[in-house]
């Protein structure tokens, strides 16, 4: 009956039951600054596989944020290009097998979750 992970069971529920769209946003730039870690840590430590898989989960994330998102805004197309860079970089950063790379992207992905951070204290707030 509880064949699989019981953390695992209870983070599928806990995304399953998100009452908002902000806290799926929010879920997602946490795990964009955690795996971008986890990346680089994993090419520090030459786990080449476990660095390309965190690499490309994080561009996975950022994919999402891009198709989701609401063209229409001028915000949103800035956002956008930023959003693609970050992507870019990270691919390119997994070709090249690069820290330097990461290490010069990880600030910004952090930028990004901080922003989304404040925006969604903003609404709560009503400020």
């Amino acid at each position: 009956m509880y064949a699989s992970n019981p953390y695992n069971a209870y983070k599928k529920n806990s995304i399953n039951t998100i009452s908002s769209q902000e806290q799926l946003l929010l879920m997602l730039v946490d795990g964009a600054v955690k795996y971008t870690k986890i990346a680089r840590l994993a090419l520090i430590e030459k786990n080449i596989p476990r660095s390309h898989k965190e690499l490309v989960r994080v561009q996975d994330i950022f994919l999402e944020l891009m198709i989701t998102m609401d063209r229409n805004n001028k915000h949103m197309e800035d956002l956008y290009d930023v959003y693609d860079f970050i992507k870019s970089e990270l691919a390119r950063a997994n070709i090249n097998k690069d820290v330097k790379i990461i290490e010069d992207i990880l600030p910004v992905i952090e930028e990004i979750r901080d922003m989304w951070y404040e925006v969604d204290r903003k609404i709560k707030s009503g400020k």
